[in-house]
């Protein structure tokens, strides 16, 4: 039977039910707010890559053109786990609205830069509240949208997603040609005005009073993590590409590495409040979905990156056109997304997509890895489509399962640290791929080009679509055969990771999705015959287990609403507790 809601938490009474008293008004003013921040956050992702030949010619800084992204990439990553635990603690509204002030403030400085040295500092600062945008949002779905309808509504947003990936660099090389790049930030502001409103107005002070008093903050923890990612991040970044991989900087980057997170470990075992509680590594569903996410990760932004290049330099497109022929791949994913999203709001089932679509994905890599530059164009984009459509029958469901493992109390967290790692899975592979494509060419190009080519206006390393396809015939054949064949083995490399991930997601227990919000982290499992029943029976052991767990984590079980599992779950078929 269900307890009375403590008082504790009146602002999240009205939106605790299926179905229940929250307006359908409210959740869609709110959706759209949140929308709305997702596009600001993934559109600022994607904008700029078409405008940097341009900017840091402006700026006259070739030579620091990567920080421009790393710089974003590497705050905003460090970010992460700290909005996650913070929004834990604090509840989401106040950190969201700092993190959009941050977003816009780093977009106005980026728009007025006059040299580099301020474009990289306007990054980091957008990286400040970018990091916390996606995370927030997320969070925020999970406070008042319980986890069996949630999966339309995260599919949306990963269709917000795909889209911005497509969209971002098509807008940014119109600005670029048009207005001017700047506009590239100043877009970001009446967004950020948008954004800030349905922050203030249409979004709840969730998760606001979990917790009766505040705990003391991790901050030794969330430092030693930032050392660890900043020294990772930039090891990634830099190996192969400013400095060789066993060169002293980034050997050293690594075992700088290795030495944060050693001490990383047993610093969260012993403090109250852990930016990244240890017993979020003792949840089978994390951790599978966690390295799934890696892997997928790595796969999409090996696919992703490197794919238009390929394009404008085998095909001959511009990259305009490069662009409009990743379409098929962020069209799938946008449809499937939001049609798988919903499918599982409706039966409860997630478990069989997570699996087949990470299969997709392997199948799109194997299909790459067989292009040849006579390949017609719609068979490149077939396997692109292929791609997108394991993208979006899985990703937005494997942080639905990591939401739907643990309580209210600790949802922020765990979805942050869901997908800190599958940046840092990203960073990771996006270097990887990029430094077996880059060696594997410059080795190709050297030993297939005559001399005089290789010498002439600067070899390799100067070659531009425009330059290559204006070029001799046998001369532009063999720059064209080396591009292809020094790319397309690569996506076979990486196909198992596909493979692999299909494997561990076939582990996970599918548990039921729950139908109130205070149920999320309940383990029972959508199954077999056993009656709802037998579900209240074994219910004490389960709240007794996920007590010790909360008095693990300096949380007063008293204190709190029936946030974690009290209440039989209904509407969702028959099930059984999970050993």
């Amino acid at each position: 039977m269900e307890r009375p809601q403590a008082s504790s938490a009146p602002a999240q009474t009205s939106t605790h039910h299926h179905g229940g008293e929250a307006s359908h008004t409210n959740i869609l003013l709110l959706f759209i707010g949140l929308m709305i921040i997702m596009l600001m956050s993934s559109l600022n992702q994607t904008v700029l890559s078409p405008s940097l030949p341009t900017i840091v010619g402006e700026l006259n800084g070739v030579e620091h053109m990567s920080w421009v992204i790393t710089a974003f990439i590497l705050v905003s990553t460090i970010m992460m786990p700290v909005y996650g635990k913070l929004g834990d603690l604090w509840g989401r509204k106040p950190l969201l609205v700092f993190a959009i002030i941050a977003f816009a403030g780093g977009s106005l400085t980026g728009a007025v830069a006059q040299d580099m040295t301020t474009l990289i500092i306007s990054r980091g600062l957008q990286g400040l509240g970018g990091g916390g945008l996606m995370i927030l949002s997320q969070a925020v779905i999970a406070d008042v949208i319980p986890a069996r309808d949630r999966g339309k509504y995260m599919g949306a947003l990963m269709g917000v997603f795909a889209f911005s990936s497509v969209a971002g660099p098509l807008l940014g090389g119109w600005l670029t040609e048009g207005p001017g790049w700047r506009w590239g930030f100043w877009m970001n502001l009446p967004l950020a005005a948008l954004a800030l409103f349905a922050a203030i107005f249409l979004i709840p002070h969730t998760n606001k009073s979990v917790r009766t008093e505040r705990s003391k903050i991790d901050v030794l923890g969330m430092a030693l993590l930032a050392a660890a990612t900043a020294c990772l991040v930039l090891a990634m970044t830099w190996g192969g590409n400013q400095y060789d991989w066993g060169s002293p900087t980034i050997v050293g980057l690594l075992i700088a590495t290795v030495v944060a997170v050693a001490v990383f470990i047993p610093v969260e075992a012993k403090v109250a409040e852990p930016v990244m509680p240890l017993t979020l590594f003792k949840d089978r569903n994390f951790n599978l979905t966690t390295i799934a996410s890696l892997c997928m990760g790595i796969a999409m932004f090996g696919a992703i990156g490197y794919m238009p290049t390929y394009m404008q330099m085998v095909l001959g497109v511009s990259a305009t056109q490069a662009g409009l022929l990743m379409i098929p791949m962020m069209g799938t994913m946008l449809v499937t997304s939001v049609t798988v999203g919903a499918v599982v709001s409706k039966l409860g089932r997630y478990k069989a997509f997570t699996v087949i679509g990470s299969l997709f994905i392997a199948a799109g890599l194997f299909f790459l890895s067989r292009l040849e530059v006579q390949t017609p164009t719609w068979e490149i984009c077939v396997c692109l489509a292929l791609i997108g459509l394991g993208l979006g029958m899985s990703m937005q469901l494997l942080t639905l399962i990591v939401q739907n493992s643990f309580p209210i109390s600790m949802v922020g967290t765990a979805t942050a640290s869901s997908n800190f790692f599958r940046q840092v899975g990203a960073t990771i592979g996006s270097a990887l791929v990029g430094g077996l494509f880059t060696a594997r060419l410059t080795t190709f190009l050297g030993e297939r080009l005559p001399v005089q080519a290789m010498s002439d206006g600067g070899g390799a390393n100067s070659l531009t679509p425009a330059l290559v396809n204006a070029l001799p015939g046998p001369i532009h054949d063999i720059i064209v055969n080396s591009y292809n064949e020094a790319l397309t083995p690569i996506f076979l490399w990486i196909m198992p990771l596909g493979v692999l991930a299909a494997l561990l997601l076939m582990f996970i227990v599918e548990k039921a999705l729950a139908t109130t919000v205070g149920e999320s982290g309940t383990t029972s499992q959508a199954a077999g015959d056993e009656s709802s029943e037998s579900i209240r029976d074994e219910e004490p052991a389960r709240v007794g287990g996920r007590d010790e767990r909360d008095r693990a984590d300096g949380e007063d079980p008293e204190e709190r609403s029936p946030r974690t599992g009290e209440i039989p779950i209904p509407e969702t078929g028959s099930m059984m507790p999970t050993r």
